[in-house]
């Protein structure tokens, strides 16, 4: 029973650790880069408005597929766009062919009516995968901002230097036992 907790708390450890080095990374690359990190052509967004509720929910994160041809985008998909200083995700609620450039006109899920703008193909990041991780966003949020940073690049360091000190407390114990 003792050898089967020793075994299940190693795992968690170490998946806790592998999960936060990689949003060490994340934040790091992000902030270097300064756009979201795309890992085989994915990204996260968060969620930071109710627009799109009940798809999905505010403080959610999303997972979109950049690189994508906007010729094959379709009414009543999902897609996030940059909308002057702004990242939306939203529905295509219709297209319209101007010059031969077809334009997108969105909308919220949970708005009354269709955005002012049209989108244009050079505009769209993504297209939203059906994958939702309710609440993450805020955490994502927290750690983009500059306190969550330095927690996530402080707070590793701490907790391998207090893994080192009990791993040589314990080999002292060791020592001493076998000693006596």
């Amino acid at each position: 029973m003792r050898k089967h907790l020793m075994i299940t708390k190693k795992i968690i450890t170490a998946t806790t650790m592998i999960l936060f080095c990689a949003l060490v990374f994340t934040v790091l690359i992000s902030k270097a880069s300064g756009e979201s990190p795309a890992f085989f052509h994915y990204q996260l967004k968060a969620v930071l408005s109710g627009s799109m509720e009940p798809t999905f929910m505010t403080g959610s994160v999303i997972l979109i597929k950049t690189g994508i041809n906007p010729s094959s985008l379709d009414k009543d998909q999902i897609i996030t766009f940059r909308s002057q200083d702004k990242i939306i995700t939203h529905r295509i609620a219709g297209m319209q062919i101007i010059k031969g450039k077809t334009l997108y006109q969105t909308k919220g899920d949970n708005n009354d009516a269709p955005d002012l703008d049209y989108v244009s193909p050079e505009n769209i990041l993504g297209l939203y995968t059906n994958l939702t991780i309710p609440y993450a966003g805020y955490l994502m949020n927290y750690a983009n901002s500059r306190f969550g940073s330095a927690l996530l690049l402080i707070l590793p360091g701490l907790l391998l230097v207090i893994s080192s000190v009990r791993t040589i407390f314990a080999a002292f114990k060791k020592l001493e036992m076998k000693n006596v």
